[in-house]
């Protein structure tokens, strides 16, 4: 199993790199400070909820448990681990694989993370993204 967690660790890192350097391309703040959304999710209610509290005691602000019915029926459940700091890779990994880790551990999912563009002034623009849901982030 310990396999499979470095190969989905190693796997966010480049996810992790390609996202960042997407927002900076598109002209987003490089010194702001950045909420961060990690999604975590499972069909079981309870093992979702001990990998919130693990979510909290690493230091996030955890969100409430949302259901959700996915396209083929199935209910689970998710919440978002949330942290605000810079967009830096080295952080954004050190994050991520905590929370993988977390998720191994509570058999739960990993869904990866997002953020919003922030604009010179350090302010998020939803504007921007005008042909977005006013929710909707890079990931």
């Amino acid at each position: 199993m310990s396999t499979e967690i470095e190969t989905e660790i190693e796997h966010q890192k480049t996810d992790n790199r390609e996202i960042v350097e997407s927002i900076l391309a598109d002209g987003s703040n490089p010194d702001a400070e950045y909420p961060v959304e990690h999604h975590l999710s499972c069909a079981n209610f309870d093992q979702l909820e001990k990998a919130a509290v693990d979510a909290f005691k690493l230091g996030f602000e955890v969100t409430d448990a949302e259901e959700l019915e996915l396209d083929d029926g199935a209910i689970i459940f998710c919440f978002d681990a949330t942290i605000e700091h810079k967009l830096e890779v080295d952080r954004l990994d050190k994050d991520t694989e905590a929370l993988i880790r977390l998720a191994f551990k509570n058999k739960i999912q990993y869904d990866g993370w997002g953020t919003y563009f922030i604009d010179e002034d350090g302010v998020i623009q939803s504007d921007e993204l005008d042909d977005l849901d006013e929710d909707e982030f890079f990931e």
